[in-house]
């Protein structure tokens, strides 16, 4: 069986719990837009103490801010989300592969498929080998970025670092 053939009935458990958040308005109250890896071990909301209606979380592998960009603005000029706070963590998979490795990978399994290989070709997976400088590197990026309103406020988590237990 799939994973997904347990979301219904899951969904319906949900929206009976859901109770007054029906009432939340679309924009996000703290006006936050989290970006963080989409690492299936952390729960971000969880881990900050947020709930539903508090932030946007724009989730990819290692919470890059170059591939949140997209949401990020939707979340600015639409939804009035005025801070950005990047996380990424220990332990993150993207600090186990190169981009050039990642690419070979994804051509051998698919061997003289010229299309695959151009496509993979045009990816770079921003894969890194010091947390802490990927998260140098992001908040930098996000400075700079000319899209970004200019009184954004750009937070790291304690030590630019969401610390797996264990």
């Amino acid at each position: 069986m799939v994973a997904s053939a347990e979301f219904p009935k899951a969904n319906e458990t949900y929206v009976a719990r859901f109770g007054d958040k029906s009432s939340l308005t679309l924009p996000p109250i703290k006006k936050l837009l989290i970006v963080t890896c989409m690492d299936a071990r952390i729960d971000p909301a969880a881990s900050l103490g947020l709930k539903e209606g508090d932030a946007h979380v724009v989730r990819n592998a290692g919470g890059i801010a170059v591939d949140a960009l997209r949401s990020i603005v939707v979340s600015q000029r639409l939804l009035g989300t005025r801070e950005i706070a990047l996380f990424h963590h220990t332990d993150c998979g993207m600090l186990t592969f190169s981009t050039p490795q990642l690419r070979e990978i994804v051509k051998s399994e698919a061997p003289g498929d010229k299309e695959v290989a151009q496509a993979v070709d045009q990816i770079d997976f921003h894969e890194f080998g010091i947390v802490e400088e990927a998260v140098k590197k992001d908040v930098e990026w996000l400075k700079a970025q000319p899209l970004l309103l200019k009184e954004t406020i750009i937070t790291v988590k304690s030590a630019g670092l969401t610390q797996l237990p264990g």
